[in-house]
């Protein structure tokens, strides 16, 4: 059985370009997407748990007061 000959530079070449662009791709342009989307659902948690509270204050003015009208919003 023969050896295997060496692997050619340009081989080298175009793997090593081929990794740089999927660096490139992977940790320049989907990080930010990924962290804008977790952003984006952090602040939809934070709208909805903010929102769930009020809708409990505006349950208990209705059951105190007989009318559903609550504070307006800051």
């Amino acid at each position: 059985m023969k050896p295997k000959p060496p692997v050619p530079a340009w081989r080298w070449g175009v793997w090593y370009a081929i990794l740089g662009a999927a660096l490139i791709v992977f940790y320049g342009l989907f990080t930010p997407i990924w962290f804008g989307l977790r952003t984006l659902a952090w602040i939809a948690e934070y709208r909805a748990r903010r929102g769930g509270r009020r809708a409990s204050e505006a349950a208990q003015n209705l059951q105190k007061t007989g009318t559903s009208r609550t504070a307006t919003r800051p």
